[in-house]
């Protein structure tokens, strides 16, 4: 039996979730980080961008979250979803992210910022130029350059199973010093080492397993148990990403990614477009309580916006929206107005994670859109840009703090 659908009243009275921004757990939403500080002891401001998505930015963030650094952020749009401000343009000329301000001092690309934060407030456990460390910043190139190679290069039959071949191997030098120490680790403690590696593996683990039909994940254990680690890290969930945000994230960025049309493959491909999204190996740690209040607080405070951008009428969209909350939320069936399935599937595919919401509240609320979606039809949304995501453009909702 079908319900009516909650009003926004009764949905905000269903949901107390809140997050301390300055010296609560890490999370994308924070302009200010002091774990305790003064405001006054802030010397960094960290230059990143809008979606919580650039892999260089997610190193610097991971590490000032990580050694508890009081700093500001200063959020940026990269090119590949709209204009960059020109007020940064006049911080940084070339616009490349990451960038700080350290002690009023301007310092771009993310090792030279490493350094920079070292001779200051010193290193992770072993630093940058550390002669355990060196080694390991090496063997992270030569695995992005085979995934770039597997992943990036449109291929022959033969070419793609050389390309497998290649990255296959690489990984199998990543198990090899991940099993040097008995930590779960790069190296004996959790590091420099380890910040380093975590963007683009994050990202291998998403691409090859919706491009490629290869789980990183589940075909090597010593980075299974890397990546178990890594989640027990309230920092590194904080920054973490899911698949469906890198999938549709990457190809702008890359130059393109490139399916190799296999069977597995098309399975992966269908599980990460259209669910079922739990069980995906993009997360493994048990889900909070609290995912699905999550999830409906961050879509009540940017409801404007969100409706605003829709392609569906806003009325019938407004409606439909609060079917898949009342679904998600009270677990009971709400039929939406006809004809919003296209509307709804449009927000599924444009939840971003961690800019909107953690991994695990996009599940919920991806799941309980696509469930009242299929209430009405089976109408997909127009296709996601492959050439930019300018559709992500966050001028769109500047108006409201993050």
């Amino acid at each position: 039996m079908t319900i009516a659908p909650l009003s926004w009243t009764e949905l905000e009275s269903l949901t107390d979730f809140q997050i301390d921004s300055v010296n609560g757990v890490t999370n994308s939403q924070s302009r200010l980080r002091l774990f305790g500080h003064a405001e006054a002891d802030v010397r960094v401001t960290l230059y990143r961008d809008h979606h919580a998505w650039c892999p260089y930015c997610q190193k610097i963030w991971l590490w000032l979250e990580e050694k508890e650094i009081p700093y500001r952020i200063e959020k940026v749009t990269m090119f590949c979803y709209g204009e960059k401000e020109s007020w940064y343009k006049k911080i940084v000329p070339s616009g490349m992210l990451p960038a700080i301000a350290l002690d009023g001092k301007i310092i771009t690309e993310s090792d030279n910022i490493l350094l920079a934060l070292e001779q200051v407030f010193g290193s992770l456990s072993k630093g940058m130029t550390d002669p355990q460390v060196v080694p390991v910043r090496r063997l992270e190139r030569v695995l992005f350059r085979a995934w770039c190679e597997w992943l990036c290069r449109p291929s022959s039959e033969r070419k793609e199973q050389l390309h497998r071949e290649q990255f296959t191997e690489v990984m199998q030098k990543v198990e090899e010093v991940l099993g040097n120490t008995p930590s779960p680790y790069f190296l004996a403690d959790f590091g420099t080492a380890d910040v380093i590696f975590t963007p683009y593996v994050e990202r291998m683990n998403a691409s090859l397993y919706y491009y490629k039909g290869y789980s990183m994940r589940e075909a090597n254990p010593r980075m299974s148990d890397w990546f178990d680690a890594m989640e027990s890290r309230p920092t590194y969930r904080g920054t973490q990403s899911d698949f469906h945000t890198h999938v549709h994230d990457l190809p702008p960025q890359m130059g393109g990614c490139y399916e190799n049309g296999e069977p597995q493959m098309l399975i992966n491909k269908g599980r990460v477009d259209s669910g079922p999204w739990f069980g995906l190996p993009d997360v493994t740690y048990p889900e909070p309580s609290n995912s699905r209040q999550e999830a409906l607080q961050r879509v009540i405070k940017h409801r404007a916006n969100i409706i605003k951008v829709n392609p569906a009428d806003n009325q019938l969209f407004d409606e439909a929206l609060r079917c898949a909350l009342t679904n998600m939320i009270a677990d009971k069936v709400c039929t939406p107005p006809p004809e919003t399935d296209l509307a709804l599937r449009y927000l599924r595919d444009r939840i971003n994670v961690p800019r909107d919401m953690s991994i695990y509240a996009a599940k919920r609320l991806r799941e309980s859109l696509e469930k009242t979606a299929a209430l009405v039809g089976n109408r997909q949304s127009p296709a996601i840009p492959m050439g930019n995501r300018r559709d992500q453009n966050p001028v769109n909702f500047n108006s409201i703090a993050s």
